[in-house]
């Protein structure tokens, strides 16, 4: 498995320099990130929620890694974050549901296309 505390402590190290580097590029990505919390009709801890059901649909390790520890520190449970990742299972399926509609719509005979 792997070790989430250094994983996160490397994440942070490149992506300071990516900010010495571009810093409107992290800026920008900060100001989307904070975001939330200026009209704070969801509390953090619903935030990292939400944060760590995408970070398991977009397949997001730095996510995961950065959320985690904050869902954690937001006070979130272990269970409030399985039913969270149980959304984001949901969607997914759902998702591989809606394109497997998809699929039949491209193999559908020309008659039923349309």
């Amino acid at each position: 498995m792997l070790d989430w505390k250094t994983y996160r402590k490397q994440l942070v190290t490149r992506i300071g320099e990516i900010a010495g580097l571009s810093p409107e590029t992290v800026k920008g990505y900060q100001t989307l990130s904070n975001a939330g919390q200026a009209t704070n009709h969801l509390d953090a801890k619903t935030r990292e929620l939400i944060a760590l059901a995408v970070a398991v649909t977009t397949r997001c390790d730095g996510c995961i890694a950065v959320h985690s520890a904050a869902a954690l520190k937001q006070g979130a449970s272990r269970e409030e974050i399985a039913e969270a990742l149980g959304v984001a299972v949901a969607l997914n399926a759902g998702a591989a549901l809606v394109y497997s509609a998809r699929v039949m719509d491209a193999i559908a005979p020309p008659e039923a296309q349309g």
